[in-house]
């Protein structure tokens, strides 16, 4: 399925509250994880993510280019709906068949 917008992959949102938890005041940006998570909509894992994320492990595997395990799922996601990335993390170019974008 292709959409179009805007979206947040689930795994970001607990990338988040994880670094919002290892701040030592997480009480000061879990106001802003949730603004993020009502604003825009957040994309989650089902079976078709979970076929994209074994295609892809397999593949960086093979080429001996492991990038970091959330990373896998965040491209699982985008190369199920056909949606670009906006990252600085470079590794992301790495994976066959995604759209990167600064």
């Amino acid at each position: 399925m292709k959409v179009s917008g805007i979206f947040v992959p689930v795994i970001a949102i607990g990338e988040l509250y994880f670094g919002a938890e290892l701040s030592g005041n997480s009480s000061k940006y879990i106001p802003d994880i949730i603004e993020v998570s009502s604003s825009y909509p957040v994309l989650t894992i089902d079976e078709d993510t979970c076929r994209q994320y074994g295609i892809i492990k397999a593949s960086l595997r093979r080429k001996g280019k492991p990038i970091p395990e959330n990373d896998v799922w965040i491209a699982a996601i985008a190369l199920q709906y056909h949606l670009t990335i906006a990252t600085r993390d470079k590794h992301f170019k790495v994976v066959e068949g995604l759209a990167v974008e600064k």
